[in-house]
């Protein structure tokens, strides 16, 4: 058991500080340009836009989040719509525009 801890000790340690150099050496992007989206108004918008669905479908709303597909922002709306003889709801997710 020593004899293999000691034989992978070393291409181990090698590969780590290879990892950390290279690190080091890539360019990292610059997070201070980026701003932060208004994620309250943001989910205040999308939990609206979920109620509405979750009524046109018949179901409960489980989940209304924002999120980014495209470059556009879009309502990702979870809906429990309840099943047919007495089965349990199903799962429906709905992709809404944000606008």
């Amino acid at each position: 058991m020593k004899t293999l801890r000691s034989i992978f000790r070393l291409p181990v340690l090698a590969l780590c500080s290879a990892g950390m150099l290279g690190a080091q050496v890539l360019p990292t992007p610059s997070l201070a340009a980026e701003q932060p989206a208004p994620v309250l108004m943001a989910a205040g918008d999308c939990y609206a836009v979920g109620q509405q669905v979750a009524a046109q479908n018949g179901g409960t709303l489980a989940r209304a989040s924002q999120s980014d597909q495209g470059g556009q922002p879009v309502c990702v709306i979870v809906v429990l719509v309840p099943g047919k003889d007495g089965k349990r709801p199903r799962r429906v997710e709905f992709v809404v525009p944000q606008n």
